[in-house]
């Protein structure tokens, strides 16, 4: 039987999210990968424990992460059942709908049959009443914001969310978004872009929007696929994620294109006493506006190396300015 270290709170730093009432751990679990039914059960039950245990009390999913879609969701239900039910007021679990989830025209994009559907289905797989917060994935062209933002509101209302989120949204939809949801009483508690240093398009207009909104931001691929750590420092090595042709976000020329400033970089992590990874967590965690950023690990090892960007999130006036010079070559 499990049971959680009593020294869970001791070294974790948690950070108000955007105006909200919200606090959330400066690094959170996010379960796109190493969660899903293709993955070992086991393995995923010893990473979300070590992490709870380290007080990572966000866990973050969406409807179809895995693989397949669905599954992280089924395996959180399980380890809620049978680690973390009596934790269940200690933890926030989000989930999202926009993805392509099922077929035929309602089940994806931002309508509100699809995502108030979508939250139900989600819920009746991780075994709960309700998460804490729910996300509209993306942006819908063709839906009216007006609809996608009333679901996130009903989803409140009917008590299956407690706070409602958006992710991928570009400054303007953001704005528009946050209207919306204020006027219908449920305001937007957070945002959830891609920001690391290979990508940093949220640094143009998205987070002055989420200051001035009063809104919350947790960021994902923070790492930028792995790029920012040492597994590419030497190369591909075999089954590494950018060598799977599946994955066309991360593909082996936009390896070899960074690994210069990887190597670089690395350099200034080295003397900072930090793996590269640890920097690039830190980095992120800079701007006062990012509430929380998202990592994935494979196994406990790679999350309790990654935690370890805590011990030092603060950079010189030098450091920085060496990492621009670095970052616009």
């Amino acid at each position: 039987m499990y049971i959680a270290s009593e020294q869970r709170y001791e070294n974790m730093k948690y950070n108000r999210a955007g105006r909200s009432g919200l606090k959330l751990p400066a690094i959170s679990l996010g379960w796109w990968y190493n969660f899903g039914g293709l993955d070992v059960f086991e393995n995923g039950r010893a990473i979300a424990r070590r992490a709870f245990d380290l007080g990572v009390t966000h866990f973050d999913l969406a409807n179809n992460y895995g693989p397949p879609p669905g599954s992280a969701e089924e395996t959180f239900g399980k380890l809620l059942k049978q680690d973390f039910a009596p934790y269940r007021d200690e933890l926030v679990i989000s989930t999202k709908a926009g993805y392509d989830m099922w077929p035929g025209p309602y089940g994806e994009w931002g309508s509100r049959k699809y995502l108030l559907a979508s939250l139900d289905q989600s819920l009746k797989r991780m075994g709960l009443e309700y998460v804490d917060i729910f996300y509209s994935h993306r942006p819908d062209p063709e839906t009216p914001l007006e609809e996608t933002m009333g679901a996130l509101d009903a989803a409140v209302r009917q008590g299956k969310a407690l706070y409602a989120g958006v992710s991928n949204y570009s400054p303007e939809q953001t704005r528009q978004a946050a209207k919306t949801l204020r006027d219908l009483g449920t305001p937007c508690l957070i945002h959830q872009p891609r920001y690391n240093m290979f990508d940093r398009w949220v640094e143009d207009g998205l987070l002055d929007v989420l200051e001035q909104e009063g809104i919350g931001c947790i960021v994902f691929s923070p790492l930028a696929q792995g790029q920012l750590t040492d597994r590419y420092l030497n190369g591909i090595p075999e089954g590494a994620r950018a060598s799977k042709t599946e994955r066309v976000w991360l593909t082996p020329d936009t390896v070899k294109e960074n690994l210069p400033k990887v190597r670089n970089l690395n350099e200034i992590a080295e003397r900072r006493g930090q793996k590269l990874s640890q920097m690039a967590l830190a980095w992120v965690l800079r701007k006062p506006q990012v509430t929380s950023v998202l990592i994935g690990a494979s196994s406990v090892g790679q999350l309790e190396d990654n935690l370890a960007a805590l011990d030092n999130l603060s950079f010189s006036k030098e450091e920085l300015e060496t990492i621009e010079k670095i970052l616009e070559v």
